[in-house]
């Protein structure tokens, strides 16, 4: 099945004429969250290290008539960071850069556990401080999106240290929602459930793939315009009185029975 493109049939408040920042913007998820901000009326600033594919993406979303830049960006390097966001400042922060390593916990390595921390809790915390400091500083609020995921909710084996590291990110969007309300600023989690992109369509074509869909109550992955909903309303104004949340678009994965 072929990836959902972003095309929203509506205009939904309060992201028109907003800056916003997403992160891992170079493919999958992020590109797809860009494009459908980008097509909201927000000017996107794409972040990612690839900015080969960033460029791509953002001759695409300017030939739509939308209004967007490139930021070389490694959220796990705090310098990199802290350089990269200097100086800016965003309505609208998504934070989707992430990274996953497949073993059991006994053969994770510590290289491989700290780089996956780094990168989905290190990484998202250090840009969602330094935005929310922009933020702050401006007098204007925002809202801040963590991209976790249903595996910050629940466990599943050959994956300790990615789902240590959404858990981690759903504790800290808790929080930084409590902390930063006083500055107008609204922080939330998105955990999608398995979402079919260009990385994983193989691996649900095969047999083991096609068991693990069969255990979702839905019976099928999501596609990416699956969680076009749930963002739009954590960065909209409809969205206004929810900070500190989880919400979750998994097709009923997270309820099922043990």
């Amino acid at each position: 099945m072929a990836q959902d493109q972003a095309g929203p049939a509506m205009r939904w408040p309060g992201i028109a004429g907003r800056q916003a920042l997403v992160t891992g913007a170079s493919s999958g998820l992020g590109a797809h969250f860009a494009r459908l901000l980008a097509a909201q009326g927000a000017a996107v600033t794409l972040a990612a290290r690839r900015t080969d594919r960033l460029q791509a993406l953002a001759d695409e979303i300017a030939a739509a008539g939308g209004q967007v830049d490139c930021l070389a960006l490694d959220v796990a390097d705090p310098a990199s960071v802290a350089a990269g966001l200097e100086g800016r400042c965003h309505d609208i922060v998504v934070n989707n850069a992430g990274v996953t390593a497949t073993a059991r916990a006994l053969d994770h390595d510590a290289a491989t556990f700290a780089r996956v921390i780094d990168t989905n809790l290190n990484g998202a915390f250090d840009v969602a401080r330094h935005c929310a400091r922009a933020m702050a500083d401006a007098g204007r609020g925002g809202t801040i999106v963590n991209v976790a995921s249903i595996l910050g909710l629940r466990v599943a084996g050959m994956l300790a240290a990615y789902a240590a590291s959404k858990a981690g990110l759903v504790q800290a969007t808790r929080v930084m929602a409590q902390e930063w309300a006083r500055h107008g600023i609204r922080v939330n989690s998105l955990c999608p459930g398995y979402i079919e992109t260009d990385i994983n369509r193989d691996f649900f074509a095969t047999e083991a793939g096609q068991a693990l869909i069969r255990r979702v109550p839905q019976r099928r992955l999501g596609q990416p315009s699956d969680l076009d909903g749930p963002l739009l309303l954590l960065v909209s104004d409809l969205g206004g009185f929810m900070t500190g949340t989880e919400v979750v678009a998994d097709g009923g994965h997270l309820v099922t029975s043990i």
